[in-house]
């Protein structure tokens, strides 16, 4: 990937605000498939939570955002709810779907209010510059780790699909994202050649979306909150709220969003989600690290995503599994491997000062364990630089 952050963010400002729905916005639709689709499986699998409430919510936010911020501004399932709530389910069953359900609505009264209240632009106002790259940095590197180990479920396949992305990545012809999901497909098939014929077996069947509110127990809410929602509140200020701002200002300066305005939508679409039988959902800035990778210039290619996801989920809600089949573990593994790498190449604008590059390098080391460890963390070791109690 030869077209550093530089390159990226001078193709990214000369873009018309308009969203667009040509192959390019097509090709980065799918950038951001390798965090949603194994904690959608995941949800579904281990949770036994319905998959139309997921895919419905998903497929909604996808194309208000698009609409909205018209940059390829991403929705993603927050990780740390993903991990904790289906680690315990299969452990314990402590978790249950309404917990799930709760966590979302909890969530998204919570950064509706931060939002509107102005308090979380106060508090990413806080924020110095340096722990923002490491933050950014360390997610970088996580993507392209967590690539790395989906990879090595075949390294042979990984390499060659690896190369030929690569190849193609700006090639406007050939986008390298449909070689790479159709190759995979034909890889599946080869593997599992049962799968062409629950692909055939699959029949559309409309569902409508129901209220699940009544479907959550007092129980169930706090469970939700205690465990889920409010540990999640530091790693999304730093990740879905200070780092995506950042990232999206970078990379659309004439697109600008804000804070506040970041922690309005994840608020609203939070509470949309935990009614409709959904899952907590955030901005991430790797994300949008994905769709552009691939091509993703404007918020088509959000619109293009939520309007595949609203299609799957009013129609083939019940054949959502083997859908996913026909995606390898190692292509979603190239995906994300390639996002990360867009990630961390535009958050290499070190500073100057000693003290200051090292605040980013443990921001960034700690990022990739543990955000809000490593937001508090770094913006100590910041503090501690600036007033000259500790040097390096």
């Amino acid at each position: 990937m030869e077209r550093n952050d530089t390159d990226t963010a001078a193709v990214a400002t000369t873009t018309p605000a308009h969203n667009r729905f040509d192959r390019a916005e097509w090709a980065g639709a799918f950038g951001d498939l390798g965090t949603l689709i194994p904690f959608v499986v995941a949800y579904i699998s281990l949770l036994g939570l319905e998959p139309f409430g997921i895919l419905f919510a998903f497929g909604v936010s996808l194309i208000a955002t698009g609409v909205v911020y018209r940059t390829p501004f991403p929705v993603q399932p927050m990780k740390a709810i993903g991990a904790v709530a289906t680690t315990q389910a299969a452990q314990t069953a402590t978790v249950t779907a309404g917990a799930v359900y709760g966590a979302s609505l909890v969530t998204g009264l919570l950064w509706l209010l931060l939002g509107l209240t102005g308090a979380a632009q106060r508090v990413a106002a806080l924020v110095s510059r340096p722990v923002a790259i490491g933050i950014v940095l360390g997610l970088g590197l996580s993507f392209m780790l967590d690539g790395a180990r989906l990879m090595a479920n075949g390294w042979w396949m990984s390499a060659l699909a690896l190369f030929a992305t690569l190849a193609l990545l700006t090639n406007r012809r050939i986008p390298a994202m449909f070689l790479l999901l159709a190759s995979g497909a034909v890889v599946a098939v080869i593997r599992d050649p049962a799968l062409l014929d629950a692909l055939a077996g699959m029949k559309a069947e409309l569902r409508l979306p129901t209220l699940t509110l009544d479907a959550i127990t007092g129980s169930e809410l706090v469970i939700g909150t205690l465990f889920l929602a409010l540990p999640q509140l530091p790693l999304t200020l730093g990740n879905a709220v200070i780092a995506i701002t950042d990232e999206n200002n970078r990379l659309f300066p004439d697109r600008p969003a804000s804070e506040r305005k970041v922690a309005v939508s994840t608020g609203l679409m939070n509470l949309f989600s935990g009614s409709v039988g959904g899952v907590p959902m955030c901005h991430g800035a790797g994300g949008m690290a994905g769709h552009v990778a691939f091509g993703a210039r404007t918020g088509g290619s959000c619109v293009i995503l939520g309007a595949l996801l609203l299609l799957l989920a009013l129609f083939f809600s019940g054949s959502v599994q083997t859908v996913f089949r026909t995606i390898p573990a190692e292509v979603l593994g190239v995906v994300l491997f390639l996002a990360g790498a867009q990630l961390a190449l535009g958050s290499c604008d070190f500073a100057r000062d000693k003290g200051e590059r090292f605040t980013t390098l443990v921001t960034a080391g700690l990022s990739m364990w543990n955000i809000g460890i490593a937001f508090l963390v770094g913006l100590s070791l910041y503090h501690a630089f600036k007033r000259r109690l500790i040097r390096v």
